[in-house]
Order: structure tokens, then C-alpha cells, then sequence
């Protein structure tokens, strides 16, 4: 066998092939996610935000951003230059020589395949006179035309040129590779190892035993991350002036463990990271020197936050499936998404959910908290009356009450209806012990009117005629329901009987009694029924009922069927975490509104199903919970919680109860003892 022979592109004309090919499968991406888009389109967005947002501090960065940011046309610049390369490169590859031809002696002679010797010497010397150096000709030319007469002439190039495709018989097989030599060199083999450089992000390591209870220590574990630690993160800065402001944000917040010597809580990244926090929280005014560094710390929070519940899941459904160790508790997972609620808003935990809105400041709060309006909540505000709204706020003027209500209404209203049922199985109501329970969750995602009724759950209170009419509605409905309701078949009735090896119903005795009470009844009144018509009615009966069971069997199926469709559809769907803008007087970026959805048992501080991160929300969202059943019968009582990771005091509990079947019980009756017995499936 021939053997193989690799050889590089010292000539650099191939190598232009390959770079030309890299720099297009660069430059064409780049150009389609990088170039800018329309800057006008953001600008009316923006100027389409400002009577809500106008007042947050992402809004008015990003508003600066936009005016002076030169980011655009340095970017226009890149993609440009990148295209002249690329053109540039394609010329130079179209003008290149095609040198590596397959090689044919008959096209270097100019006659046709298997033109004789005589004409194949005669053709040698016309083009010998032409083209011999001696007369003036190409010398390159003519040892080709020489080395083409050669092997056409001679018996065994000839039939090795027949053969093998070349004069000279078979070769070793030789692999072209569009890059030089020099590339590979030994000299240059350091170049070959640092390109390209690979970035590696800073990995977060938190001890989620610290995850108590209170803020402080919760918000000391964040502020470890080796996100702020210079020497891991380039963006981390520590500057010589925070030996002079850091203790001075000490001294005006007070207690924030400054003593904690475990490291990595002493370090003094991690310290002033801590402080910087605290003091976004306590909406404390920072010097311009750490105020771009407090900007960078808050802007990391909630994603590092976000990490640290999906940990803390984690690590509770191993525990429940493998066990070994302690679960970090509920309290903790909640408070991590707290904290997140409290860094987006700029609030600390005992501050009132008033204070996101505009114009609103500590001072402001008695007026709502008096007797007369008793206001501690938004939702609270928004049941009020316009008037009595309006009396209360007296301190703002028309101009800032406007703008309180529209922030007001602006602020999200979440309807949450959930439907419990097991998919698998063929009575999908009924939950036995073991199976996979699927709660499915359907959110409607509206904006937070001015109404009345808040304080009812949300719902408007009905006049009295409205009342009537649902009165009348509930009394349609339950007769119809006790109308289509199915009628249990007696036990005695099923009872069967052994006769000649078959089982015979026990149901004529009943017949003939029924026979004999018609007679009696007939004699008595004569305008009853016959038996006759009587069985027909029951035989109508029984058809009814029968098509009702077909019915719902035909309902379930297609529900089934639709809830698949909808599973497969949100596999192939990506769907946009574009939502909403999150009113934030203090965060320093653009937030959209995001939600967590679990199931808790709040009795035993205990998550039973995997917190969703329902990032899709704009309308509507349905999401599917799933846990297993519990192993023993019994009622539960458990909670489908709906938690913002941007706004406080608009959290959701709904009540969830769970009834536990041991298993299914099948009524049947023994043909060999004549007795009904229970058979346990």
C-alpha cells in the first residue's frame, strides 16, 4: 500500500482559503448580533418609559449612556474593518493560479483522448518549433510538453499514466494542509498554546450553613463571593480611599459583624462589598469615588442570589433522595429570594412596601397608617377610594399624585389558578401513594388598576342583583349536577350465583318482587306505569350514564392530549425574558420582572417541589409543578407560593390540599365462595 505524505503550504496560497474562511465565519455572525441596532427605536422607548421610569436610576444611566456613548460607532468601525478584510481576502483568493491540476498529457499536447503516435509525434514537433528555448520559447512549457510526449510515446508510462494517472506509476498519497509551516513550528509552539486565550468566569463559593434567618448574616455569605475579590474578577477594584470612607459607612450603619475573623468574611473585599450593600439598602448617600463600585456590587447580587436558591434546592432533593446530611431549611431559600426583592428596590426588610413608590419617605407613612385608612400595603392604597385616596395623600400635589398613580398602576397583579392531577395515570383525580402529582399552574399577568375590593382577595364586591343572578346560576348549576349525577349501583345487586359452572346474576328475584309490587301498584292506581316501560326507562337510563361515562373518558383523553401538545410546544419554544421593566427607584440596571413558583409544606418547613423561574411572563404562563405523592393516606396541606425577585409585598400563598389514596380498590365478586371481596390493585 502506498504510503502518506502530509505536507503544509509553504507557498501561502491555500493558506489564503483558510483565512479567508475564518475571518468569514467570523465577520458574518458578528455583523448579524453585534451591529447597532436602531438607535432611534431605543430612544422612543425610552421616551415611551419616561412617565413611569423617568425618576429610576437605570433610567436616567441609561439615558446618559445613550446620549454620550461613542460604543455604536466603535462598533460600526470593527464590523467594517472586518468586512474590508474579508473582501479583500476573496479578491485575493479569486486572482490565485490553479496549481494543482490533475495532470493530463493529452491536454498539454492539445489533442483529443487517444490520438495516435504518429499524430501524437507530429503535434511534438509543430509545438517544438514554437515554444523550444532555443527559438525563443517558454522553457517550463516545453519540459511539459517534452514530459507529455514522453509518456505518450513510451509503452510503460503510457499504460502507468492509464493506470495510476501518473507516468511515473503509483505514489505515496499526499495531504494538503492550508496553514504554513511556520505555524507549527517548535519555535513558535508557545504561540500555538495561548490562542486562542480562554476565560474562565470566577466560580462562587457559599456556605449555605451560614443561611440564617436574619439579613445581616444572609448578606454577609453574599458578599463573599469571589465576584468581588480583585484577584479574581478584573472589575473588582480596591482603591486607596476606602481605608478612609469604609470606616466611616461603618460608623453611620452600625453592626454589621465587622469583628468576623473566619475568612473569607474578614477579607477586605468582602467587608466593603458588605458595607456597600448595606448601605444601598439603608438608601444611604456613598461619595462619587465608591459609588461606581456600589453600582457594581448591587448590579451582581441578584444573579449571584439566583444561585445560591438553585443550590439550596439542590442540595434539599438530594438530601430527600439520598440523605447523609442536614437540607438547608425553607427560611433560607426564601430569604435568599428576600434579599433579592430588598437589593432590586433599595429597601431594607422592615421598611413598609410603600416607599418603592415616588415621592414617598418615612415621614410620609403616619398619614397612611392611621386609623382612619389603615394603609400598609400597596394593594391596601389600591382598594381605597379615589377620594379618600386623594385626602390621604394630601401632602403630594396634583402633579406628583398623577405620577404615583400611574407607578401605581404600573406595579403587576398576578392571577394564579392552579388544576392538582396525576398525567400518568387513568384516573388522573384520584392520587394514590407513589405517583408523580402534577400541579398545573396558569398565571395571568395584569396591571394593578385602581379598584376597589383588594382587600377581598381581589374581588370587586357584587351589587345585590348581581348576587341574585349568581344565586340563581349556583341553584341552575347544582340541579344539574344532580341531575347528571351517577347513581351507585346496590351492592346486593352485583352478588352472582354458581349454577352448572357459570355464574348465574342474582338479580331475577329482585325482578320478580319488582313484577309482583307492579301488579299490586297496578291494581291500586291505574295510571301507573307497566314493567315493561319501566325497564325500557331504566334501559335508558343506564344508556344515558353509559354515554356520559364515554363522554368523560373522551374529555380526559383530550385533555391529556392537550397538555402533551402544550409540553412539546414549550420544548421547542425560546421564548424571550424580555417581560416587563421593573420599577427600581436604586438599582443600577434595567430589571424585568421575573417570579418564583414552588410548592412548600410550611408545617415542616420543608420545599416539595423545585422552585420554577418563570422569566417568560408577559401575558400568561402555564406552568406544570411536579412532586411525588406522599407514601402514606391522609389529608396534606401544602402551599403553591408565588414570589417576585423584584418587588416587595406583592408575594402570593395559595392553599393546596392533597388527599392520599393508599391505592386503588377494585369491587369484585369470588366465583368460587359466592362473596364480594375488595382486591387491592
Amino acid at each position: 500500500m502506498a504510503g502518506q505524505q502530509f505536507q503544509y503550504d509553504d507557498s501561502g496560497n491555500t493558506f489564503f482559503y483558510f483565512l479567508t474562511s475564518f475571518v468569514g465565519l467570523i465577520v458574518i455572525p458578528a455583523t448579524y448580533y453585534l451591529w447597532p441596532r436602531d438607535q432611534n427605536a431605543e430612544q422612543l422607548r425610552l421616551k415611551s418609559l419616561r412617565k413611569v421610569h423617568g425618576r429610576c436610576l437605570w433610567y436616567r444611566l441609561r439615558l446618559m449612556k445613550a446620549q454620550q456613548s461613542i460604543i455604536p460607532t466603535l462598533k460600526k468601525a470593527a464590523l467594517l474593518f472586518g468586512w474590508a478584510v474579508f473582501l479583500l481576502l476573496a479578491y485575493k483568493v479569486s486572482k490565485l493560479d490553479r496549481e494543482y491540476q490533475e495532470y493530463n498529457p493529452y491536454e498539454v499536447l492539445g489533442l483529443d483522448q487517444g490520438a495516435s503516435v504518429s499524430e501524437i509525434k507530429k503535434q511534438y514537433r509543430l509545438l517544438s518549433l514554437k515554444f523550444h528555448p532555443d527559438k525563443g520559447g517558454d522553457e517550463d512549457l516545453f519540459m511539459r510538453i517534452a514530459k507529455a510526449h514522453s509518456a505518450l510515446t513510451n509503452d510503460e508510462s503510457r499504460q502507468n499514466w492509464e493506470t495510476y494517472g501518473n507516468p511515473d506509476g503509483p505514489r505515496a498519497t499526499s495531504f494538503g494542509i492550508a496553514l504554513p509551516a511556520w505555524i507549527v513550528d517548535s519555535k513558535n509552539s508557545m504561540l500555538v498554546c495561548i490562542f486562542p486565550v480562554r476565560f474562565y468566569p470566577p466560580v462562587v463559593y457559599s456556605l449555605l450553613s451560614y443561611l440564617a434567618t436574619v439579613t445581616k448574616w444572609l448578606s454577609m455569605v453574599l458578599t463573599a463571593a469571589f465576584e468581588f475579590d480583585p484577584r479574581s474578577n478584573k472589575e473588582a477594584t480596591i482603591r486607596p480611599t476606602d481605608n478612609i470612607q469604609v470606616p466611616q459607612l461603618i460608623r453611620e450603619l452600625g453592626n454589621i459583624n465587622v469583628k468576623k475573623k473566619e475568612p473569607p468574611f474578614c477579607y477586605p473585599y468582602s467587608l466593603k462589598a458588605r458595607v456597600l450593600v448595606m448601605a444601598h439598602l439603608a438608601r444611604m448617600e456613598v461619595s462619587d469615588d465608591i459609588e461606581e463600585d456600589q453600582r457594581f456590587v448591587v448590579r451582581k447580587s441578584p444573579a449571584l442570589l439566583q444561585e445560591m436558591v438553585n443550590v439550596g434546592c439542590q442540595l434539599t432533593m438530594m438530601a430527600n433522595s439520598r440523605g447523609g446530611f442536614h437540607a438547608p431549611r425553607l427560611v433560607s431559600i426564601e430569604n435568599c429570594m428576600k434579599l433579592t426583592q430588598m437589593i432590586v428596590q433599595g429597601l431594607q426588610e422592615s421598611k413598609s412596601p410603600l416607599l418603592q413608590l415616588p415621592h414617598f419617605e418615612e415621614e410620609h407613612l403616619r398619614y397612611c397608617v392611621s386609623k382612619k385608612y389603615k394603609v400598609r400595603s400597596l394593594q391596601d392604597l389600591v382598594s381605597l377610594k379615589d377620594s379618600d385616596r386623594r385626602s390621604m395623600l394630601r401632602f403630594l400635589g396634583e402633579e406628583k399624585y398623577d405620577e404615583v398613580m400611574a407607578v401605581l398602576a404600573s406595579f403587576p397583579s398576578i392571577t394564579m389558578d392552579t388544576k392538582l392531577q396525576v398525567l400518568d395515570d387513568e384516573d388522573s383525580n384520584n392520587i394514590t401513594a407513589g405517583s408523580i402529582v402534577t400541579v398545573t399552574v396558569t398565571l395571568t399577568r395584569k396591571r394593578m388598576a385602581v379598584r376597589e375590593g383588594w382587600r377581598n382577595g381581589g374581588k370587586t364586591k357584587a351589587k345585590v342583583w348581581q348576587n341574585k343572578t349568581k344565586a340563581a346560576k349556583k341553584t341552575k348549576q347544582s340541579k344539574k349536577k344532580k341531575l347528571t349525577k351517577k347513581k351507585p349501583l346496590p351492592l346486593p345487586a352485583a352478588k352472582a350465583k354458581q349454577a352448572n359452572g357459570s355464574v348465574v346474576a342474582v338479580a331475577k328475584e329482585d325482578e320478580e318482587d319488582g313484577s309482583d309490587k307492579g301488579s299490586e301498584s297496578e291494581e291500586g292506581e291505574g295510571n301507573k306505569d307497566s314493567p315493561s316501560e319501566r325497564d325500557e326507562e331504566s334501559d335508558k337510563q343506564s344508556d344515558t350514564e353509559q354515554d356520559e361515562i364515554a363522554g368523560d373518558d373522551e374529555e380526559e383523553w383530550e385533555a391529556l392530549q392537550q397538555s402533551i401538545q402544550r409540553r412539546e410546544r414549550a420544548l421547542l419554544e425560546t421564548k424571550s425574558k424580555v417581560t416587563h421593566p421593573v420599577y427600581s427607584l436604586y438599582y443600577p440596571e434595567e430589571k424585568h420582572e421575573w417570579w418564583w413558583l414552588y410548592i412548600a409544606d410550611r408545617k415542616d418547613q420543608t420545599l416539595v417541589s423545585m422552585p420554577y423561574h418563570v422569566c417568560t411572563l408577559k401575558d400568561t404562563e402555564e406552568v406544570e409543578l411536579k412532586f411525588p405523592a406522599p407514601s402514606k393516606t391522609g389529608n396534606y396541606q401544602y402551599s403553591v407560593i408565588l414570589r417576585s425577585d423584584s418587588y416587595l409585598g406583592l408575594d402570593q400563598i395559595r392553599p393546596l390540599k392533597v388527599r392520599c389514596y393508599n391505592s386503588r380498590v377494585c369491587v369484585c365478586v369470588c366465583v368460587c365462595c359466592d362473596c364480594v371481596c375488595c382486591v387491592v390493585l
